[in-house]
């Protein structure tokens, strides 16, 4: 199945658009988590973690998933295929890895952040820091700009799956297979003996008699002339 232009083209749109908001996301998250981790003061730290809370809550999971499925449609419905090009299946395998890491792991830290902040802040104790909620951000936005960089770049090529899908396609022989036969043939060729008549030969003897045949009247008739001019 096939996508028209003008849908592939809106599927196109949503994807990149829902790429952007979860790496959007993933940078403000980073930043509440520079903040509740530096923040000296008890209220502001707390602020931060419940302000993850909130994104990781409303946003984080159904962005990952908008992200994941609308990938999957490209490359189901459109010639990119899911496993006919390197770029496309790495970005498939990370894209799924990173949003169960986001709904699996990261969602359930930030909560327990967020708890463990405001009854802290309630009690009027020093809110604990969480150098997690730091470290998974990062290493979620440095996968997003490489998935970015890859998705612009496309590098890498086919895969074996795509170059196979790629000759039963056009219709033609494996290049291994055409090599043999041109190699067989050439063979074939250099074995072959000249035969006396072949037609090259008799092209040659022509060429070689009709030297004497076509020089000898020239001959004879300025012979002739001299010969006249002189009487």
């Amino acid at each position: 199945m096939q996508l028209r232009p003008r849908a592939r083209r809106a599927l196109l749109v949503v994807h990149v658009v829902v790429c952007a908001a979860w790496l959007g996301l993933t940078l403000g998250l980073l930043a509440l988590g520079v903040t509740g981790l530096v923040s000296p003061a008890a209220p502001t730290a707390a602020g931060a973690y419940l302000g993850m809370r909130v994104l990781a809550d409303w946003l984080l999971v159904p962005v990952s998933l908008l992200a994941l499925l609308s990938g999957l449609a490209l490359a189901l419905w459109t010639p990119w295929g899911l496993a006919r090009y390197h770029w496309v299946y790495v970005k498939w395998w990370l894209t799924l890895a990173a949003t169960a890491a986001s709904g699996l792991a990261l969602r359930p830290n930030i909560d327990h952040a967020a708890a463990a902040a405001a009854s802290a802040a309630a009690a009027g104790r020093a809110v604990p820091r969480d150098y997690d909620l730091v470290a998974a951000p990062s290493v979620a936005l440095a996968g997003y700009t490489f998935l970015t960089v890859i998705s612009v770049l496309k590098p890498w090529g086919k895969t074996a799956r795509g170059r196979r899908l790629g000759r039963v396609r056009r219709g033609g022989a494996p290049a291994r297979e055409v090599r043999t036969a041109d190699t067989a043939r050439t063979a074939r060729t250099a074995r072959t003996p000249r035969a006396a008549g072949a037609p090259g030969t008799a092209r040659t003897a022509d060429t070689a008699g009709a030297v004497p045949v076509a020089a000898a009247p020239a001959r004879a008739r300025r012979t002739d002339g001299t010969e006249r001019g002189a009487v």
